[in-house]
């Protein structure tokens, strides 16, 4: 099977452009499951429920979250009752939302999902390794392909993760940096791997925000309103290939999509 993970959705320019990308890559590249990364969504920051519909409608098959996912109070009704989003899984037990999901491919092959967020230059939060091993240890045993999202700052971070669960699940791939990394690759036991996805949003931007208002911020120590930027909008994904038997990934390929793309894919949405 064919999995798309988008990464970090920022703003309205990032919801933009996977409302008018994903019908149509699902098309050109026979994709069979679309995951993405969601907790920029709204404004820079949290997600709403009315957004949660629109990366639905949208054609996002499931969604991961991060250290913002409780930044909007309205998403809880939304992470309590739907069974497509997860929080990550090592926020405390009392949190709200799902710690995994399982969701099911255009080719009928069950998926498991979850998020864990990294600890070095973040908040504190519980081991992700120990939550790893938890969320693997409940999910269903013949959910064979499983896909991680590691929302971590760190890069030695991130790669620790992939060579821990090297051979138990499908895909450890990186988000929150917003800056995607160029060593993507199908680990020795299976496991595809890259330690940030990369954002999908405005590329004329600080990871996202207006440049001027970064600057003056960091230049100055005022503060400022750090409004999402609208420039360059990309949408930045890895596309992984699974033995859905197995689960083990055969192939890894980073994925851009510009502005100057989208008139071929919505043809392509339209012509479905």
């Amino acid at each position: 099977m064919r999995i798309l993970f988008i990464g970090d959705i920022v703003g309205k320019p990032g919801r933009e452009i996977v409302r008018r990308a994903v019908a149509g890559l699902k098309t050109e590249l026979d994709l069979d499951l679309v995951v993405a990364n969601g907790e920029n969504a709204a404004g820079g920051s949290g997600i709403t429920p009315g957004i949660y519909r629109e990366l639905v409608e949208a054609e996002i098959d499931a969604i991961t979250l991060g250290d913002h996912v409780y930044r909007r109070k309205e998403i809880y009704k939304v992470l309590e009752g739907e069974t497509n989003i997860v929080k990550p899984a090592n926020l405390p037990p009392e949190s709200i939302g799902r710690d995994w999901a399982v969701v099911q491919g255009r080719d009928g092959t069950m998926v498991g999902i979850a998020c864990l967020l990294g600890r070095l230059f973040m908040k504190p939060v519980d081991s992700p390794w120990s939550a790893a091993d938890r969320v693997l240890a409940e999910m269903p045993t013949d959910v064979h392909v499983r896909l991680i999202d590691f929302h971590a700052e760190a890069t030695s971070d991130m790669q620790l993760m992939g060579r821990y669960l090297d051979g138990r699940v499908s895909a450890v791939l990186g988000t929150h940096t917003h800056v995607p990394t160029a060593d993507d690759c199908v680990l020795p036991h299976g496991t595809a791997f890259q330690c940030d996805v990369g954002m999908t949003g405005p590329h004329e931007s600080i990871i996202g925000r207006r440049i001027d208002r970064v600057l003056e911020t960091t230049l100055t120590g005022l503060p400022t309103e750090f409004e999402v930027a609208t420039e360059d909008v990309r949408l930045s994904g890895t596309i992984v290939d699974v033995d859905p038997e197995s689960g083990r990934a055969t192939a890894i390929q980073r994925l851009s999509v510009t502005e100057a793309d989208l008139p071929r894919l919505e043809a392509l949405r339209h012509e479905k």
